[in-house]
């Protein structure tokens, strides 16, 4: 099977803060690995220990760290050291930092996935994985058995920090209208539906807007909804939580036997079917659809690897509910 090529591109980077530019070329490469080190065990010896450099090789990558940053960095309190408040800016950047040069150098201009031993990182909810990831395990397995995939559930805050998140990661599988601005593959279409106990007598055949601002919910922590809850906003309801949970595929547990409502993915509900006493119920307005997709940091655009994964990932999206579905537009990469 041949491997997959990357693109021979050239592009250019440049940063500046505040008007300070930063001229990349004179800098030491290994001045980020040691100030990382240093940060984070906040000793000299166990950090030089740490990357393989002597105590006095290590001091003297603390002294030109702090000529460059003009801020000592660490400051020594008693018998220990402690981080100014410029380290403590500096210690989870500084780890973002290490993991994207990581992904850098570590990018292939040929990618053979029968092949090749690889470990890709996906951000996803429960939700996502189960309707999704599955899918795509199950292809990776029989196509590329070396290849490992690792979920991890995003942080709260995904949508502070968007760029740095990406870089430690080598995708994130969210849906569209809550982050923007980064490349992404369109995957599928989901509805939104209620759920609410078969035994709730104060819901007939259809539910009511009145029923929504009445119930008590049950909501997801994060802001995975964060579309279909605006929305609901704009309509006037205000949810009356009484459950807020990490998980979509626990919301159902939530809502059984209760008079709790809650709202959930539709390719999640048919999943769930008849594995809990709970009625799928449609919305009692035109609910916006969820449109999901595989976002990446543009670091990763012309990675062999990536290009390999990104095009597995849209032709697994096909098969979760069939081409006529998509919007012929939805079906291409966006750079």
């Amino acid at each position: 099977m041949p491997g997959i090529q990357a693109a021979n591109t050239k592009a250019t980077v440049s940063y500046s803060v505040q008007g300070f530019r930063v001229n990349l070329a004179s800098l030491d490469l290994n001045l980020v690995v040691a100030l990382r080190a240093l940060l984070e065990e906040r000793n000299v010896t166990v950090a030089g220990r740490r990357i393989g450099l002597s105590q006095p090789a290590m001091s003297a990558a603390l002294a030109r760290l702090r000529r460059h940053f003009d801020d000592d960095l660490l400051s020594r309190v008693g018998g220990h050291y402690e981080l100014t408040a410029l380290g403590l800016a500096l210690l989870d950047r500084t780890a973002t930092a290490c993991d994207l040069l990581e992904r850098v150098f570590t990018s292939q201009a040929v990618f053979d996935p029968a092949h090749e031993e690889h470990e890709f990182t996906l951000l996803a909810s429960d939700y996502a994985v189960a309707v999704f990831g599955a899918e795509l395990a199950r292809v990776v397995h029989t196509e590329a058995p070396g290849i490992r995939l690792r979920f991890r559930q995003p942080p709260t805050d995904i949508t502070e920090n968007t760029g740095a998140l990406l870089s430690t990661a080598d995708g994130l599988l969210l849906p569209h209208g809550i982050i923007g601005d980064f490349p992404a593959v369109e995957l599928y279409r989901d509805r939104w539906v209620y759920l609410v106990a078969d035994d709730n007598p104060e819901v007939g055949e259809q539910l009511t807007l009145d029923d929504l601002a009445r119930l008590p919910w049950v909501t997801y922590q994060r802001t995975y909804d964060a579309p279909a809850a605006r929305q609901i906003g704009m309509l006037g309801i205000e949810p009356r939580v009484e459950v807020s949970v990490d998980s979509f595929q626990l919301m159902p547990l939530l809502v059984a036997g209760t008079r709790r409502v809650a709202l959930i993915q539709g390719h999640l509900a048919d999943r769930l079917d008849g594995l809990v006493p709970v009625r799928v119920m449609e919305p009692p307005y035109d609910a916006v659809p969820l449109r999901e997709a595989l976002w990446w940091h543009p670091v990763h655009t012309h990675d062999a690897a990536h290009i390999w994964l990104r095009e597995t990932a849209a032709r697994v999206a096909e098969t979760i509910h069939g081409k006529d579905d998509r919007d012929p537009a939805d079906r291409s990469d966006r750079d």
